[in-house]
């Protein structure tokens, strides 16, 4: 079948809201069409919510309480070894007094905390059961996404119980979702060389579905343009969509531009604005069972951020107050904003801003 015959016969099926096949996808990627790609986004978008006009953000806290970390992956630039400078460990005492103060910056209005950090032994489950008891009692308007499946891994293993008891002595201090962090790219050759020592593809995959199954709902991730190549990216989508037919639990899919800057893993290919687009398009296309699709304003810069809501994203992350990996990593773009820098983006976009939370069950509609 010629090129135009490939692509009209998957417009076709997206404007019939039928599902597009794993070869479709590839075509899709090795396509130079970006207003055919971000048409059957659209086109996708609408199917897959009930208010495709909506926008989310939230106003969330980063919390990144330590950033030693046994593991030391050559792609992250924010991990450090004990001793090292900038190494840092942070307090729960420390960690309740930042939230309290983001809390008195917007007193009444709802506040998400955002924790990830490294694999260090000081930091077990008892000490994230406290920290999350603590930082819960501080208000009701307080949602808690914390742990990567990574985390949850080493949490298992360090405490010698099993990652159900970890999820489940989780949840019952007061997590409420997960972030979709460590799933990188689904090829373990690759992984192999851009974080060795990370938990393996179908690890990722297990703990994800053991945490749908205690009803704590997650996101995904994929980490692109580094050595991957559009096969890659294709079959980790794939994974992504087939536990999603099987759980439901993903929330929301998040991919994520890789930054070699400040990493020891050094890009085989370049990634342009073009290539930012064709992913979340592409995504948004083949995830037709995902409801919401984020691209990360600290990630692309605001500007192309607003762009990205043409393209089949419909969530542009939060405030991102006191973020600190994307920073290591060396983006440019990552930085703060405020609500109303959000609110003013999503309007421009002749769109609706709606504050949010991870669970995405908080829905505040807001105007400038």
């Amino acid at each position: 079948m010629k090129k135009d015959g490939r692509m009209n016969s998957i417009k076709d099926k997206v404007f019939a809201n039928t599902r597009i096949s794993a070869q479709d996808a590839l075509f899709l990627f090795e396509s130079d069409d970006i207003i055919a790609l971000g048409e059957m986004a659209n086109c996708r978008l609408k199917n897959s919510v009930k208010e495709p006009r909506e926008v989310y953000y939230s106003y969330n806290i980063n919390i990144n309480p330590t950033n030693i970390c046994r593991l030391r992956c050559k792609l992250c630039a924010f991990s450090k070894s004990p001793g090292d400078d900038g190494a840092y460990s942070q307090t729960a005492g420390e960690i309740v007094s930042r939230v309290k103060k983001a809390l008195k910056a917007n007193p009444g209005e709802h506040i998400e905390a955002h924790i990830v950090g490294g694999l260090d032994p000081a930091y077990d489950i008892s000490f994230y059961e406290n920290l999350l008891r603590s930082l819960k009692s501080l208000s009701d308007k307080i949602t808690i996404q914390a742990f990567t499946a990574v985390e949850i891994d080493y949490l298992s293993k360090l405490d010698k119980i099993s990652v159900d008891e970890v999820l489940k002595t989780l949840k019952q201090a007061g997590l409420d979702a997960m972030p979709g962090g460590g799933a990188e790219i689904f090829n373990d050759e690759i992984r192999s060389v851009i974080c060795e020592k990370k938990i393996k593809s179908g690890e990722w995959l297990g703990i994800m579905k053991k945490a749908h199954g205690h009803g704590i709902p997650t996101n995904a991730t994929m980490l692109y343009g580094h050595v991957e190549n559009d096969s890659d990216r294709v079959r980790h989508l794939e994974l992504l969509r087939e536990l999603q037919d099987e759980t439901s639990g993903f929330k929301s899919f998040v991919p994520l531009a890789f930054h070699d800057k400040n990493a020891m893993v050094k890009k085989k290919r370049y990634t342009s604005g073009f290539d930012d687009l064709k992913v979340l398009a592409v995504s948004r296309i083949f995830l037709d069972n995902f409801s919401n699709v984020k691209a990360l304003h600290n990630m692309l810069g605001l500007k192309f951020a607003q762009a990205t809501l043409f393209f089949g994203a419909n969530d542009l992350g939060g405030t991102s107050f006191d973020e600190r990996i994307v920073k290591a990593a060396g983006a440019c773009q990552a930085a703060e904003v405020s609500e109303a820098d959000l609110i003013r983006l999503i309007e421009g976009a002749q769109k609706i801003p709606v504050l949010t939370d991870s669970t995405y069950s908080l829905k505040i509609k807001r105007s400038s």
